[in-house]
């Protein structure tokens, strides 16, 4: 699929592509990811394009472009460049900042761009677009690529001069002599794809000062085109003859159908058949399948009222013992118990035992859903043994080697498109329903659309952990912090893809361990959780329930002290340094990223934090019934302080009269972009600490769809909301997550602030969606 962008192009020409030699050079691959520069000159001959407003179907038709190994980059013969993203487009406009990227060093017009959606394939490197990794993973990487490509132009152009190349330069396009000749990029694209690539150490890369479009705000190449409705998503998809399918699910994980009446549900007009899932295999979930009773249609809706026709009888299997009441209970018992420690800082118990004041708090987190705007939604088409896959997914190779390893083929005969993405949020990282649509489609004979209803999503997708954490502080007589005790208890991750009874340092690293406080005597503890329900990662991971806990914790050790939150919170990140947690026996992952080149730096920590309480005026008086609260984190390599004002009412309901955030992110590619992340990922944690709830009953989840899973609303949006960008030269940072941990504990310290209630369990609000006000002045 083409994506058009920015302005009607002339009809595109059929990309032929020529040989590249060298590929074996250290500037194709770099890093464990699979850094993958690829190159494409190209000759052209006549041929109209598909576009994102022209592409009426969701089957791209490529058979007249070769886009052969390592393709990033094509250049036609009249000087357009076609640029093929690798990362999957869900509404954060990565398309925009990998052109921004690419092109800023390619030296192009920006308005002569299209852009190619990748396929899934390893030979464009990690796809998975999740972490908050698309750019501060792939920054050098894009630039390199556009580098290489516009180096390998202007030698060729040189050698058609028989000049040496330093006497030639490159702008938009156009590649002049110091005699004043000139070339365009496709007068010399032929001869420049006959080169070798060039090994990174020879390709320069261009100074911050001469950026034309990282750093500046671009148009968005996408919206829009998906705003008039012209975008294809993954429930847009249709291919001819398909059938459309939606699944009942086991009701609890590892269930299984123990007997089936399926007579009412093929007499629904549209059903044309009924069949009994693949399901699961082992012991974890993994990306797998879930088993149960799939019912096929003409349409979506027979499917689903020939699904609500269905008899069944469920053998619950070994979760149906599951009980959220009593498993939070579990784990708040464990969370008080001693646990395996994972940091180790002095004598925690000799210091708080000797301390003038001491503070303990237990903090709760309920399971979370990603619940994004789209659900899952997948569709195959096989074809012998081979089978081709359109997915809204974030992870396109996963798709592709778990549809291969489940259905019994070689990953070579597994395609798998990537269309827009309604949201993602972490739960399109998992390509279970992708599986589910091959299998279906291979049993039936035809292509067939899995739909996931927003129940499926709700009831049966991959839940955010659920969190106990116990905390312990003690202060000297002057209101110093001299011990810290965190200990947190919750399902793994990595229960998903085996056995895994207590959180991964991954996973603690996440707001736990990477704790910046300069606390002389500090320790963090991990208890043992067993998982009943599939646990995956959404939108900030760990961080929502870590730092909810030591952010709220640092306010009640301000309160308890008598000292400002905001002055407390500085004191206790200390002085200007780069912390090195290895000293506290901390196995430290720092997001997958050299901690040489990224290092924990509190001076960073503290600017954000100073920043957004001065953009929030902190220290003013505000209203009766009003509070104003902050809190600062670093993760995915940047820094956020958020600063929340609420106010509330004498019925206990709050609303947001401002939310300031200051985000040091390093390099910024996109800085519109990134001050909408902000906003999302701020808005998203203050959804879910103020809603967020996922049970259990029997094993069953018991919400089913929005009015039980509550998000917030438009109307419930703050009134002022203001974000700045720390100036920095610093490697890039993500921008997609590390707006998140700070907005739940933050709203509680403002909540706190108006009412003197402290909220420790998430989430924080009661029935009716209101503060309990019996409660006011109890802290």
């Amino acid at each position: 699929m083409f994506m058009h962008l920015a302005k009607p192009l002339a009809p595109q020409p059929n990309l032929k592509t020529l040989q590249i030699s060298n590929l074996s050079r250290r500037g194709f691959i770099r890093g464990t990811t699979g850094f993958t520069l690829g190159l494409s000159l190209v000759a052209c001959t006549q041929n109209k394009p598909e576009t994102l407003a022209q592409d009426a179907s969701p089957i791209p038709d490529n058979s007249n472009v070769d886009v052969g190994p390592l393709v990033l980059i094509s250049i036609a013969a009249d000087g357009r460049t076609q640029i093929t993203n690798p990362r999957s487009e869900m509404g954060q406009q990565v398309i925009t900042t990998v052109a921004q990227m690419i092109a800023d060093e390619l030296d192009v017009p920006w308005d002569d761009l299209v852009i190619k959606q990748a396929v899934g394939d390893k030979k464009y490197g990690d796809q998975n677009t999740d972490g908050s990794t698309s750019v501060r993973n792939h920054f050098t990487r894009f630039r390199m690529a556009g580098a290489s490509m516009r180096q390998m132009l202007t030698q060729a152009a040189a050698n058609q001069w028989d000049v040496d190349i330093s006497e030639c330069s490159s702008e938009l396009g156009v590649i002049t002599h110091s005699s004043g000749k000139t070339l365009t990029y496709g007068d010399v694209a032929e001869a420049a794809g006959k080169l070798d690539v060039p090994a990174e150490d020879d390709v320069t890369l261009k100074p911050r000062s001469e950026w034309r479009y990282i750093g500046k705000d671009k148009p968005s190449y996408t919206i829009s085109d998906v705003i008039r409705g012209k975008g294809t998503f993954g429930i847009d998809v249709k291919v001819p003859d398909m059938l459309y399918a939606v699944i009942a699910h086991p009701p609890t994980l590892f269930g299984k159908v123990k007997s089936l009446d399926d007579t009412a549900a093929l007499a629904v007009p549209g059903v044309t058949q009924v069949i009994k899932m693949k399901e699961p295999e082992g012991e974890a979930p993994s990306f797998q399948q879930l088993g149960g009773v799939a019912v096929i249609g003409t349409d979506t809706w027979a499917a689903i009222q020939g699904r609500e026709a269905l008899e069944i009888d469920w053998d619950a299997g070994p979760n149906a013992s599951y009980n959220s009441k009593a498993y939070a209970k579990e784990l708040a018992a464990t969370a008080r118990k001693t646990g395996e420690n994972k940091l180790k800082r002095g004598d925690v118990a000799a210091a708080l035992k000797s301390s003038a004041k001491t503070i303990s708090a237990d903090y709760y987190a309920a399971h979370l859903s990603q619940s994004p705007m789209e659900p899952p939604a997948a569709t195959a088409r096989w074809d012998g043994d081979t089978v081709e896959c359109w997915a809204c997914t974030q992870n396109p190779q996963a798709a592709r080697s778990t549809v291969a390893q489940i259905c019994g083929v070689p990953e070579e005969n597994v395609t798998v498109h990537v269309t827009l993405l309604g949201g993602g949020f972490g739960r399109k990282s998992k390509p279970d329903y992708v599986v589910e649509a091959a299998l279906i489609a291979r049993e039936v004979g035809k292509p067939v659309k899995v739909t996931w209803t927003r129940e499926d999503d709700v009831q049966h997708g991959y839940f955010h952990a659920v969190s106990a954490q116990h905390m312990q502080g003690g202060l000297d007589a002057y209101g110093n912090v001299t011990a810290v005790l965190h200990r947190t208890v919750f399902p793994s991750i990595n229960s998903t893809f085996g056995p895994a009874v207590q959180g991964s340092d991954f996973e603690l690293s996440l707001g736990a361990t990477d704790n910046p406080w300069d606390v002389p005597n500090m320790a963090v503890e991990v208890g043992k959780a067993k998982s009943h329900i599939r646990i995956g990662w959404l939108r900030s991971v760990a961080n929502v329930y870590h730092v909810f806990a030591n952010q709220s914790f640092a306010a009640e050790l301000a309160h308890a002290a008598e000292i400002d939150q905001k002055d407390f919170l500085i004191d206790l990140i200390g002085p200007d340094r780069q912390i090195d947690f290895s000293k506290d026996g901390v196995t430290y992952p720092n997001y997958g990223a050299s901690i040489e080149e990224h290092p924990v730096d509190t001076k960073r920590l503290k600017a954000v934090l100073n920043k957004a309480a001065a953009m929030a005026k902190w220290g003013r008086d505000v209203p009766k019934g009003h509070g104003l609260g902050i809190a600062v984190h670093r993760s995915f390599l940047s820094y956020v302080a958020t600063a929340i004002e609420v106010a509330v009412d004498s019925d206990g309901n709050i609303t947001f009269p401002g939310i300031w955030c200051a985000v040091d992110a390093g390099t910024v590619v996109s800085p519109d972009n990134t001050k909408s992340q902000m906003e999302g990922g701020t808005l998203f944690g203050i959804s879910n600490a103020l809603y967020g709830e996922i049970t259990a009953t029997n094993g069953v989840v018991d919400q089913v769809n929005f009015p039980d899973w509550r998000v917030m609303r438009m109307a419930e949006s703050p009134h002022v909301f203001e974000t700045h960008i720390m100036e920095s030269d610093a490697p890039p940072g993500g921008v997609g997550e590390p707006g998140t941990p700070p907005a739940a504990p933050a709203l509680a310290n403002a909540i706190f602030a108006a009412t003197g209630q402290r909220l420790r369990s998430m989430p924080l609000l009661g029935q009716n969606d209101r503060l309990d006000m019996s409660k006011v002045g109890e802290g």
